[in-house]
Order: C-alpha cells, then sequence, then structure tokens
C-alpha cells in the first residue's frame, strides 16, 4: 500500500506545505523512507470549515446511518490487512501482536458505538407532558435530549497508534454523537495515520457521508495542533498525551473569544496500596504482578503503576527482595520515541540522584539499541512522599516508586495528599479491606476506577467503564475517553417547549416512533 506522506482534507489529499518530516523507527533509531508534507494553516482551516459544513448534514443522520459509518470504518481497517500492522509496527517499535490486537480494539469500540446508535437511548430523552389544569400555574409540554455540539478537533496519541489515534475513541465517540471531526496525526507514525485515514475516506465515500465528516492534517510542530484548537468552527477538542501539551492546549481553548470544553488525559501515576494481611500471604504473586503491570509496553500506558503504597511490617523486606528480583530480571523494551526516552532517562536520573530520601533498589536489563528503556524499581518513605510534590509525579516509563508508611495514619496521610489520578488499586483480604474501608473513602475523591485485588492495566471497551480521573490526570474529571459514556464528551442537553408533534425530533415524538427507553413524565419506559 503506497503512502502519500499528505494530508486529507474533506476527502482529497493536499499537501501545501514545504516543511517535512520522516518517521523513525525507535528499535534501531533509523529513519523510515516516506516523507510527510506539515499541514499548513490554511489546509487547517479548510478542514475545519469543511467540517462545519458538513455538521448541518452530518448531525441529521440518523443513528442508523451512523452506524453503519461506523461499521465500515472498522471493516476498511481490517481491509488494510499486513500493510497496517507492520507499519504501526515499524513507526512505533511495539510488536506484531500489540498491534494486531490494538487493531482489534480500534474495531470493536467503533462497533461498540455503532449498536449504541441503533438502539438510540444514548440521547437521554426526558418527556413531561403538559399539564394544562395545573393550579396555580399551567405546565408547558418540555421534552429534552443530548445533541451533537459541532466540528471537533482529536489529537493523535503516542502510545496507542490505532486505538487512542486516528479512529480511535476520541473520534469513534465524536462521529458517533454526530460531530465531524479533524484528527491531527502524530507525528511519531503518520504512516500508521495516513493508512487509517484512507480507511475512513473510504467508508465515508461507502456510507454516503458528507466530505467534511473526517479530515486528518499532519505535523511535528506545535503550531497544527493549536491552529485547529484556535479555529473558531472547532466545538471540542479530544486529547491523549503529556501534561505539559495538555494544559497548553486547555489554555489555549479557554482563552478563546468562545471558550470550548477540552477533554485532556494527562499524566496519572495510578497507585497501588498493598494491605498488611496481602502482602502476608500473596507477596510473590503480587511481585510478579507489579513487575509486569510496570514493565507493561514498557511503561507506556496510561494507567502502568508508578507508585506502591506499603506499611513497614515484617513481611515488608521480603516482598521488596521478590519484586526487585523480578525487576532486575526484565528486559529493556523499545519506547515509542527519542523524546520520550529521553525524558524517561532524565527522570530516572533526578530520582537516582536524590540519595537522601529516595533510594534505587533494582534496576532492570539493559540495551543500547535504539530507544530502548530498562525497568527500575525505587523506594522511599510516605514522609518524603507527603513533604515532596516531585514524588507524585509521572516518569512516563517502566519505573516505579515503593513508599512506605510506618503506621496506617501515615499511609492515609499519603493517599489525602495525592492529587487525581486515572486508576487506584486496593490489594486486601476481606479484613484488610473492611479495617480500610476509609482509605477506600479517600480514593473515591481521587480517581477514576478503583480497583480491588487487580492491576490497573489493561482498560476493558463497554458501557462501564470510566477512563479519566481530578486534575492532573484529566482536564475534566466528570467524563470518560474510553467506554460509550465518551459520547457525551460531544453533545450538549437542549429542551423543546410546546413543539408540535411534526416538529420534534424522532426521539422526542410521543408515539415513539424508535422505541427507546425515555424518561417519560418521571418513569423510565419505552
Amino acid at each position: 500500500m503506497i503512502l502519500t506522506g499528505k494530508n486529507y482534507i474533506a476527502g482529497l489529499i493536499s499537501s501545501k506545505g514545504k516543511t517535512t518530516f520522516k518517521a523513525i523507527n525507535p528499535s534501531n533509531a533509523t529513519e523510515l523512507e516516506t516523507t510527510f508534507h506539515e499541514a499548513t494553516i490554511d489546509e487547517v482551516n479548510e478542514a475545519a470549515l469543511k467540517a462545519h459544513e458538513a455538521f448541518a448534514i452530518y448531525r441529521k443522520k440518523s443513528g442508523k446511518e451512523k452506524a453503519l459509518f461506523l461499521d465500515a470504518i472498522a471493516d476498511e481497517i481490517l481491509n488494510l490487512g499486513d500493510d497496517l500492522i507492520a507499519l504501526a509496527s515499524a513507526e512505533t517499535g511495539l510488536p506484531i501482536g500489540r498491534i494486531t490486537g490494538e487493531r482489534g480494539r480500534t474495531m470493536g469500540q467503533l462497533k461498540l458505538f455503532a449498536t449504541v446508535l441503533r438502539e438510540g437511548s444514548w440521547v437521554d430523552a426526558r418527556i413531561d407532558t403538559a399539564l394544562p389544569d395545573r393550579q396555580p400555574l399551567p405546565r408547558a409540554d418540555i421534552r429534552y435530549m443530548q445533541i451533537a455540539l459541532g466540528a471537533v478537533g482529536v489529537f493523535g496519541a503516542s502510545n496507542f497508534p490505532l486505538a487512542f489515534s486516528v479512529a480511535g475513541g476520541d473520534t469513534a465517540s465524536a462521529l458517533a454523537s454526530g460531530c465531524p471531526v479533524v484528527v491531527k496525526g502524530h507525528p511519531s507514525h503518520p504512516g500508521t495515520c495516513e493508512l487509517v485515514a484512507m480507511a475512513i475516506n473510504k467508508a465515508s465515500e461507502k456510507t454516503n457521508m458528507p466530505k467534511g465528516v473526517f479530515s486528518m492534517v499532519q505535523g511535528a510542530s506545535v503550531e497544527v495542533g493549536m491552529a485547529i484548537v484556535n479555529h473558531p468552527h472547532i466545538k471540542a477538542i479530544g486529547f491523549t498525551g503529556s501534561t505539559k501539551g495538555g494544559i497548553a492546549i486547555f489554555q489555549a481553548a479557554n482563552n478563546r473569544e468562545e471558550p470550548i470544553p477540552v477533554y485532556s488525559e494527562m499524566g496519572s501515576t495510578n497507585p497501588v496500596f498493598i494491605l498488611p494481611e496481602a502482602l502476608k500471604t500473596r507477596s510473590e504473586d503480587i511481585a510478579k504482578g507489579l513487575t509486569g503491570s510496570v514493565s507493561l509496553g514498557v511503561g507506556q500506558f496510561c494507567t502502568n503503576p508508578g507508585l506502591v503504597f506499603l506499611n513497614n511490617d515484617e513481611n515488608l523486606q521480603n516482598f521488596q527482595k521478590l519484586t526487585a528480583k523480578h525487576f532486575e530480571e526484565t528486559e529493556a523494551g523499545t519506547m515509542l520515541n527519542k523524546g520520550i526516552k529521553s525524558a524517561f532517562d532524565i527522570g530516572i536520573q533526578h530520582l537516582a540522584s536524590n540519595k537522601v530520601d529516595v533510594k534505587l533498589l533494582a534496576k532492570g536489563k539493559s540495551s543500547l539499541e535504539g530507544f530502548k528503556g530498562s525497568a527500575h524499581l525505587f523506594e522511599t518513605t510516605a514522609k518524603s512522599f507527603i513533604l515532596r510534590d516531585s514524588l507524585e509525579e509521572e516518569n512516563f516509563g517502566p519505573s516505579t516508586i515503593s513508599v512506605i508508611a510506618d503506621s496506617k495514619e501515615e499511609l492515609l496521610a499519603s493517599a489525602k495528599k495525592m492529587k487525581g489520578h486515572l486508576t487506584a488499586t486496593l490489594f486486601g483480604t476481606e479484613n484488610d479491606l473492611n479495617n480500610y474501608s476509609d482509605l477506600i473513602d479517600i480514593l473515591e475523591q481521587k480517581v477514576g476506577r478503583l480497583i480491588i485485588n487487580d492491576f490497573p492495566t489493561g482498560v476493558e471497551v463497554c458501557h462501564a467503564m470510566v477512563h479519566g480521573g481530578p486534575f492532573p490526570a484529566t482536564s475534566n474529571s466528570r467524563s470518560t475517553s474510553v467506554g460509550t459514556a465518551a459520547i457525551y464528551r460531544f453533545t450538549r442537553p437542549v429542551c423543546y417547549q410546546s413543539f408540535p408533534e411534526d416538529l420534534l425530533p424522532e426521539e422526542l415524538k410521543s408515539d415513539n416512533p424508535l422505541g427507546i427507553m425515555r424518561l417519560f413524565n418521571g418513569d423510565y419506559k419505552r
């Protein structure tokens, strides 16, 4: 399959810009062949304008029509075959098996949103019929539902070149809501982005969608992304990446003449709490599982555990020795790009150089080939953690810090001190969990997903998933970037008062022609 290295704007390829770049294979630090053209501001403006024009048509498409579109995208991604898998692996250094599994996840979330659209109840229809005889004042007929916001800007993520990229969860949920999408492809895997853009364009043509429903622009510079954020036709942003990048986008969006919502998923260290009885009875299993969770994807998942809290008791040293042994046996892995590897090394050096209250317990195997990262296990005290904010900061890669508390009170104080994270995990027996119920109360206020006796890596795409959390894990803790509830990031409620039946949307008509679940005069019914 031949790459053009160009931008995809409303179904057409475009390369007006003179600035170019190439992808680099992180496994061996070599340039890949294709030259990619960075989008100009004019091209970004064209994509946003076409998305705005398409919105008038696309928002009126039925749930079934949009479902066919999403299903077709999934099918066309599969039709890319081994070319997609091989290129994504070359651009990211991720193994073939990982990319293949991620392709399945990407297709699965598109098809899941398609089922939501066919069923239709996601619009949250609410109907309060008129009460003309009510005293002292009558009530008008009032009806409510969620509708699409408008064109959405999506930033592809570095660590999931398919599932959080051009056709990833942000794009799938935005298209499902009725919003056209302008995607900023990630410069680490531009060829993968282009192949997926081709697939979406084919699906759009096959299902008769308006041309501007999807565009993708390439670019290694900040200017391309910020041009999307600042364009007046863009009405919301989905972003997965660094805290610095997410905050910059959030601030720019709020400084617009018309501020827009930004759903940035940023840094998270996903704390794990290993309670006393679990530490005593399950040390080997937890030590092995922890090592695997920290090093999974070379620590480049959103939910790798970067903090592990333990009580200082007679079982601690044995657990730390077991964990250190597993870390030392861990092979070095390819990190996604030079910048991520460099930032990880700087973070490791910063921790290792602080010999006053942080010590290095173990280091995994090393490799000088490409951009390889080695697993690191550090240890500090709860007293130091409470005093030093920097110990809570994410170091994106395969490292974690054991935080040792001298008492239950110190453990709880550490939890209270924490900022927002995506997940928190508790390993404990029934007695542990009863004895530490106050810890659960604290963690509910700190994270989007609480986990008992399992590791946080591995985010299920389903109706009940929450992949979000309080700041700085995300810029908006009231939503999720994974699962079907993600659709509500790109909608807003509208109320229709005293409307004649023939002017109402199908979802709100009295005879319920779509057969969806609705709140009708206070009762849920079809």
